[in-house]
């Protein structure tokens, strides 16, 4: 007679580090429906916790938050295709859940939501974070978990206040950094503040084909071109980059061909600027430098929009749906404005 498991389906599983470390971890065996096993992590009392959950299908936190948190972490993140929103997403879930998880819907009070945000150091990041919780909250409503209304529906201005960065990429703060960066960098300093894409676009816009740089935004997934022969800069980047012959077919790669990484774009602007930053302030610069060190390389995008002829035209390269976004968080370089007398 075969022996009857106390705790069916529980199996253990043992992975090698790339050092020879063992990991055991535990996992709900799923072959038998052939799905991938579910990971239960490698606390036993906790995989135990876990494992009653999925076997006896127990929800062992009915009537809280966390119900929906841990839902909308399985079912809705992994929809979000953008890298970046869903890393987002996750940093923010780790700050709200500690705190609202373990209430019960009707324990959660605009107060309580405005008193999470006083507390909060990272005042910006709060508010995200709230965004976040009334996304959730919506989702709890569809399903069923809680037929309350989010408790700040319809209150405005209950948010921390907000005020957008001012910064603008000069020709002085551009070219210093310029000067200091390697081929690779300058060219991805060159695509941002000639197109105005995000840098995961410039990382992974294609060669052009037929005369026309195509892609389609990261974020909002909409398609744009450019025609290449009307801008010097991307005239030249091209002309560089077939002369290099590289199999990549990315118009950003290495000089051996390789497909460029944010990290390495992350190494490549930090060493540029603190390169650039000390030397202006062995010339004796310290605000150029303290300026040179405020800049980061998603500033190119906003050196794009400011280099646009007008408000409409930025806001139609940077592809936002409405000029308001474009003027206050990206276009930063004053109007110029003509003397009646």
């Amino acid at each position: 007679m075969p022996k009857i498991s106390k705790y069916p389906r529980l199996r253990t599983k043992i992975y090698r580090g790339a050092k020879g470390q063992v990991h055991v971890y535990f996992v709900y065996d799923m072959r038998t429906e052939g799905k991938p096993d579910i990971r239960l992590g490698s606390d036993h009392a906790i995989a135990i916790q876990k494992w009653d959950e999925i076997h006896n299908k127990k929800r062992l936190t009915i009537g809280l938050v966390q119900e929906a948190f841990s839902r909308w972490r399985e079912r809705e993140l992994p929809k979000y295709e953008n890298a970046e929103t869903r890393r987002g997403y996750t940093k923010n879930l780790s700050h709200i859940e500690p705190v609202f998880g373990s209430m019960c819907w009707d324990q959660v009070s605009l107060p309580i939501l405005r008193e999470y945000l006083d507390r909060r150091s990272a005042k910006t990041q709060g508010n995200r974070e709230m965004s976040l919780f009334s996304i959730v909250w919506g989702k709890a409503i569809l399903w069923g978990m809680t037929r309350l209304p989010w408790p700040a529906s319809g209150v405005k201005n209950w948010k921390n206040t907000e005020s957008a960065r001012e910064f603008e990429v000069t020709d002085q703060l551009f070219d210093a950094v310029y000067e200091e960066a390697d081929d690779v960098l300058r060219a991805c300093m060159d695509i941002a503040s000639a197109t105005g894409m995000r840098l995961t676009d410039v990382r992974t816009v294609r060669m052009p084909s037929n005369g026309k740089l195509r892609f389609s935004a990261s974020k909002t997934k909409k398609a744009a071109e450019f025609e290449v022969e009307q801008s010097p800069v991307l005239s030249t980047l091209v002309a560089k980059r077939q002369a290099m012959k590289a199999h990549c077919v990315m118009l950003l790669c290495t000089k051996e061909g390789r497909q460029v990484s944010a990290g390495m774009l992350r190494d490549r602007y930090d060493e540029a600027r603190d390169k650039a930053a000390a030397k202006a302030l062995k010339a004796g610069e310290k605000d150029l430098a303290q300026a040179i060190q405020s800049m980061y390389l998603r500033d190119m995008r906003k050196r794009a929009a400011d280099l646009a002829g007008d408000v409409s035209e930025a806001s139609k390269l940077l592809q936002h749906s409405n000029t308001k976004l474009t003027e206050t968080h990206y276009r930063t370089k004053a109007t110029k404005l003509k003397a009646v007398r």
